[in-house]
């Protein structure tokens, strides 16, 4: 296996320590960061294997869980994205793990936290609780694994995402393509949400969220959709952004802690782990 460092101009003196103390890696040193779907196409085009690995540095892969998904991928070759069980530090499921594509009603239900608290129904689709195993409309970046055949056919990531949904994206122009987005439980990773950003996002990182939900709906939906609906949808991104800076303001009032600028992302593929800080 070789390995690819990109790192996204962190500060942090990861580029010394990856030189000094992992001198058979490929470090690529942005002069600024480039975001998590750039700076993953960055990795993904020098490599050359079957399979790509989005990873997460907040992230802990649990013993066996590469073999497991990779066995997966090479037994169901329909399946162009795979992710698996996430989980919480403290052991309980990450809900981001797999996903429905939104709706209107499924993304309110969601963000007003409604849809959370229900296992089933329209409001809590966005969380695809119908879906225990196999094909889902999306799986979460954070443990992406991608096949790179359908890559060559389908593009990288939109790099029009700086942060955050490039990873929906993603799984949304694969299912256009034919390609199928599959759950798989069996495999488990622990995700340390707002392990490398902090508990409060910086407001370039809000800024990019909402950017991100807008420029999907208009990407993929705004054009099938009424302009009163549409206009409805983005007053709907924007006053949820609002509403996010200020509660973050009276967060950083009572001293949490600041979601930084440079959020490391990791990406990998079979034969070649590439990781982007």
């Amino acid at each position: 296996m070789t390995v690819q460092v990109v790192d996204n101009a962190s500060r942090d003196g990861t580029p010394d320590m990856v030189r000094s103390e992992f001198p058979e890696v490929t470090l690529t040193d942005a002069p600024s960061n480039l975001g998590f779907g750039s700076a993953s196409n960055v990795a993904i085009e020098k490599g050359s294997a079957p399979y790509v690995l989005c990873l997460n540095p907040d992230t802990r892969v649990t013993p066996g869980a590469l073999d497991q998904m990779l066995d997966l991928m090479d037994e169901r070759i329909k399946v162009g994205i795979s992710g698996c069980r996430l989980v919480l530090q403290d052991g309980t499921f990450d809900y981001a793990a797999k996903r429905s594509f939104p709706t209107p009603v499924s993304a309110l239900g969601h963000f007003t936290g409604i849809g959370r608290q229900r296992n089933s129904g329209v409001l809590a689709a966005y969380r695809a609780p119908e879906v225990e195993s196999g094909p889902v409309d999306a799986v979460n970046g954070a443990f992406m694994m991608i096949r790179r055949s359908a890559l060559d056919e389908v593009g990288l990531f939109d790099e029009g995402y700086w942060m955050y949904m490039e990873d929906l994206d993603l799984c949304y122009r694969f299912a256009e393509a034919g390609w199928v987005t599959w759950y798989e439980p069996s495999v488990t990773v622990v995700h340390i949400k707002a392990g490398s950003s902090g508990l409060v996002r910086s407001p370039r990182l809000n800024y990019a969220f909402h950017y991100g939900m807008f420029r999907f709906y208009r990407k993929y939906y705004a054009s099938s959709r009424s302009k009163l609906l549409s206009a409805a949808i983005y007053s709907g991104i924007a006053t949820k952004l609002l509403l996010s800076i200020a509660r973050n303001v009276i967060r950083n009032g009572n001293g949490a802690a600041h979601r930084t600028d440079n959020p490391p992302p990791i990406a990998a593929d079979r034969g070649l782990l590439t990781r982007q800080s």
